[in-house]
């Protein structure tokens, strides 16, 4: 809608210029006009103002001017139309869409909130909603929310390091923060801020600087990455096993049509009325998928775990298969 209105907006201001240079070199050839003379007698009677005329009009002179009267007559109401209702269209949308935002978080439990929409924000944005994530996007530039503010994607304008902003965004329910501010000094404020409101609050703390990492930490960010550190040494990967890593980019995580990674609790697999191994739960006969990684209750990984491996409550499987094979398991146990 904006970049309907927009398009409009260029037409009737260009339709506008066009005919106030017609005015201009009419007068100045037809009149003889000198150009400031042409540019005064354009401009009012472009705008009905109805002073007197510069010079005396001759009867080629005064047929003209009654043409520019009426051809900028439609062209100003055109213009003034198309204006006025971009103003009240944007208004209208954009009240409609923040109180629906509003109102949507106040709806939400366990979301996760993204503080900064740049490169790193929209990338997470867009694997949130892959794996149909409620996000809140906190953004302080006006221009970059209405370049990407919808009806899906909701956004709280103001400065991710304040406080009443947060709360706003419903912090105190939220699940996860990731915070992907381009300024280590910011992402830090964000983290303590955040922490000191939910202390149960997972945070994903995005760092330029190599000093910044254990900052970041201390304040309370549960995990820092540094996005320039992953780039090189996944370049370099390519050039020393390039052949391992293009197949672990094969294993993608990116939604419905082609994950090939889920994690699992082990709650959703099996009741616990009595204690089961992975052999007896037998992944690979039911569904086709392989189990790869476990993580025990204490937050402790296994890979490639042994058959005979109990799995306990509040523990997690790590499984690889194909996409159909993903999704049998997830009708089997409805995930």
């Amino acid at each position: 809608m904006y970049r309907f209105f927009k398009s409009k907006f260029y037409l009737a201001l260009s339709l506008l210029v066009i005919v106030f240079t017609i005015g201009v070199m009419g007068f100045h050839i037809i009149s003889d006009m000198s150009w400031i003379d042409a540019i005064y007698m354009t401009t009012i009677t472009i705008t009905t103002v109805g002073f007197g005329e510069v010079v005396p009009l001759d009867q080629n002179a005064r047929l003209f001017t009654v043409c520019l009267i009426i051809v900028s007559v439609f062209v100003l109401a055109y213009a003034i139309s198309v204006i006025t209702e971009y103003i009240i269209s944007r208004s209208t949308l954009r009240n409609i869409i923040h109180r629906k935002t509003l109102k949507k978080i106040r709806s939400m439990e366990n979301h996760i909130i993204i503080c900064g929409f740049g490169r790193n924000g929209r990338q997470a944005s867009e694997k949130l909603r892959a794996h149909d994530q409620e996000f809140i996007i906190i953004e302080k530039d006006r221009d970059v929310i209405e370049r990407y503010e919808d009806v899906e994607t909701y956004f709280i304008e103001g400065n991710a390091s304040d406080d009443e902003i947060l709360l706003k965004a419903g912090i105190e329910k939220a699940s996860s923060l990731i915070t992907a501010l381009p300024s280590d000094a910011d992402n830090l404020f964000v983290v303590l801020s955040a922490r000191q409101i939910n202390k149960e609050l997972l945070i994903i703390s995005r760092a330029s600087q190599e000093t910044s990492y254990k900052k970041l930490k201390l304040a309370g960010a549960d995990n820092v990455i540094m996005p320039d550190r992953i780039g090189g040494e996944h370049m370099a990967s390519l050039v020393v096993v390039p052949d391992l890593i293009e197949f672990i980019d094969k294993l993608s995580i990116s939604g419905k049509n082609t994950t090939n990674i889920e994690e699992i609790n082990i709650e959703s697999l099996t009741s616990f009325d009595r204690e089961i191994s992975l052999k007896e739960l037998d992944l690979r006969k039911e569904t086709g998928c392989t189990v790869i990684g476990y993580k025990t209750p204490e937050g402790d990984y296994i890979i490639n775990p042994e058959a005979e491996l109990k799995l306990s409550p509040a523990s997690k499987i790590i499984v690889l298969g194909r996409p159909e094979q993903v999704e049998s398991l997830k009708r089997k146990y409805n995930l």
